[in-house]
């Protein structure tokens, strides 16, 4: 875990997300917290990161969700060298029948 962004503000940002029951709820509160454009930036790297998982190919990547190649490039080393949680969450996903097909 990077130790830069361990604060006690996040701990309590965590806590609150956590909190949310449902997706309605997480609709709720994200609109509030983030702007627009935040939220499809995460929305846009998480699915940047499944397809990468997927096997898919740059150009197709940049096709289907419009990110860069710095941003694909950049999601792919999170996921090489990160912490692995995209991998932890797509599993929890696949394990709930809530993979995306």
């Amino acid at each position: 875990m990077n130790k830069k962004i361990k604060t006690e503000a996040v701990d309590h940002l965590l806590d609150a997300i956590l909190t949310l029951k449902d997706r309605n709820e997480c609709y709720t509160f994200f609109e509030d917290i983030c702007t627009v454009n935040e939220l499809l930036s995460l929305s846009q790297r998480f699915e940047v990161a499944y397809m990468l998982r997927k096997q898919k190919t740059y150009l197709d990547i940049a096709e289907k969700t419009g990110a860069s190649t710095a941003t694909i490039s950049r999601v792919n080393r999170s996921l090489n060298y990160g912490n692995d949680g995209y991998d932890m969450v797509f599993k929890r996903l696949r394990e709930n029948g809530k993979e995306k097909e």
